[in-house]
């Protein structure tokens, strides 16, 4: 079996710019969580990611056109430009890994995803449609723009799907009753329908010429001058379909992905893997299989996730899984829910034989196997038995026993899972494992969340050491102290001998365990 190392890593997180902020910040106990902003005065904490965009712009200017920054920075949500970032640390590890990538070609791959979508960008084009939307069907609603109204008016016979009238709502839903009956009214409209006709006759033009190219710009142009003359004739707001920018097809899932392939100059195998809070877990799977089935030499993977937004924040709050007393909540203890987190992480991993013999330097650890599976019963509590199955999946095919596991790193939420994570665990694994949960730390963030415990992980290991988390010894849930009786606390501790897993349970039921060793 080939084996596999990590050639670059980069990390944007909770007061984290950067990877070496990230391995300084974890040497300390505290908790990198601040207040939520987005609904006003509330009691959350979320894990806000420390990012610049700027910060990358000589390295962008450097090898694209001066127009490429400020058109990413402008077309691009934080989640993609975040992804470019990381990607861009991880080149910095080691000189000249950026050329080989591009010189593998095809055997360059990037997976790069995402847990949630670009959320803040499709709530921003969506209240924008929205307000459009409103002002439209005002519009073309009022009497003087509306025969049908003005005839409905004289009469106020019972119409087929009228709604009722705003003067008859009460205030808590006049908004709604408002836009229900404009949005009737603008259907009835003929003067509506006499705009459109007008419309139809400017987006009929078509390209035509021999010089497809230059045709079609003036035709854009025609279009353009021809539609604002309508606009202005009828003195009517813009359409809502003019509302939707194309920004909200540039930020779908795979952005990130295509973008740094983009970036990288790499043309290999190019996709979004997604699977929740197991993404990165996933990810790292696809790309052990790619390189050691011979598809891939080197592969980009990566998970990127948006600053906290109230969508989020509000959705896990719903969900009963988000801590909302203004505290941190810390894993292993009172077991109140976790804190939304945004950021990402990005790996360069490669054939090991391969890039070594280039001179290129490993970091952190090995990555054995992952074992995969799916719960197939709860959409948010797992199972006992799905997590356990990914456990054994990992262990036996990475040939390594239950004795020989040093440390492992929790899903732990700060949930009641908590105790059902540490009696799966107890099962499996010998008490003298080392055990460490982390999301009190930098939070939860939903795709990069187990990238950055990996990568805090294998760090560690580097430097001979398991970082501190910010739980004491005193704040044990003595339940779970029950169950296990080796934690890391607010002190680092020597690393133990062996190797380290690490469990990821996804929203869904999707689970991911991954066992590393340190290197020889």
């Amino acid at each position: 079996m080939r084996r596999v190392g990590i050639f670059g890593w980069g990390v944007v997180a909770p007061r984290c710019r950067n990877i070496e902020a990230f391995e300084k910040n974890l040497a300390s106990a505290e908790s990198w969580l601040s207040p939520f902003e987005g609904f006003g005065p509330n009691n959350f904490l979320v894990g806000d990611p420390d990012f610049d965009f700027a910060e990358y712009k000589p390295w962008i200017d450097a090898r694209f056109p001066a127009t490429r920054f400020a058109q990413l920075e402008k077309k691009m949500g934080t989640t993609t430009k975040m992804a470019i970032g990381t990607f861009i640390q991880a080149l910095g590890q080691n000189p000249g890994l950026e050329q080989e990538l591009q010189a593998l070609g095809p055997r360059s791959h990037v997976y790069v995803g995402t847990g949630l979508g670009d959320l803040p960008t499709i709530h921003d084009i969506t209240l924008s449609l929205h307000r459009a939307q409103r002002r439209w069907d005002r519009f073309w609603a009022a009497p003087e723009r509306n025969s049908a109204l003005r005839r409905w008016l004289e009469t106020r016979e019972p119409l087929p799907g009228l709604p009722p009238e705003p003067s008859t709502a009460d205030e808590t839903d006049r908004d709604l009753v408002e836009e229900a009956w404009w949005h009737f009214w603008a259907g009835q409209s003929q003067e509506l329908r006499e705009y459109l006709a007008e419309q139809k006759e400017i987006e009929s033009l078509g390209v035509e010429g021999a010089n497809v190219e230059a045709v079609k710009l003036a035709v854009i142009k025609e279009k353009r001058t021809r539609n604002q003359r309508l606009q202005k004739k009828w003195g009517a707001p813009e359409p809502p379909w003019n509302a939707v920018p194309a920004e909200i097809l540039w930020n779908i899932h795979n952005t990130p992905a295509s973008q740094i392939s983009m970036m990288g100059k790499l043309t290999g195998m190019t996709f979004a893997p997604v699977a929740a809070c197991s993404s990165f877990g996933y990810g790292l799977k696809l790309a052990l299989d790619a390189i050691r089935g011979g598809d891939a030499k080197a592969v980009v993977l990566g998970m990127t996730d948006p600053p906290p937004h109230p969508l989020t924040v509000g959705g896990f709050y719903n969900a009963r899984v988000v801590s909302a007393d203004g505290a941190v909540s810390k894993p292993l203890t009172q077991l109140r829910g976790t804190h939304v987190a945004g950021g990402a992480v990005t790996w360069i991993l490669g054939d090991l034989e391969y890039f070594t013999a280039k001179g290129f330097k490993p970091l952190g650890m090995e990555p054995l196997t992952v074992g995969v599976t799916a719960d197939a019963e709860h959409i948010i509590t797992p199972s006992k038995e799905g997590p356990t199955l990914s456990i054994h999946e990992a262990l036996r095919k990475s040939g390594v026993t239950p004795a020989e596991i040093g440390s492992w790193d929790l899903h732990a939420t700060a949930t009641p899972g908590d105790y059902l994570e540490m009696e799966t665990l107890h099962e499996v694994l010998p008490e003298t494992v080392l055990v460490t949960a982390r999301k009190g730390t930098f939070g939860h963030g939903m795709s990069a969340g187990g990238g950055w415990e990996l990568t805090a992980q294998y760090l560690g290991y580097a430097r001979g050491q398991v970082f501190p988390t910010p739980l004491s010894e005193a704040e044990l849930n003595k339940e779970i102290a029950r169950v296990h009786p080796r934690y890391v606390f607010d002190k680092a501790v020597a690393v133990p001998r062996g190797c380290a897993g690490k469990l990821s349970m996804g929203v869904g039921g999707i689970n991911a365990c991954i066992i590393s060793r340190p290197w020889r």
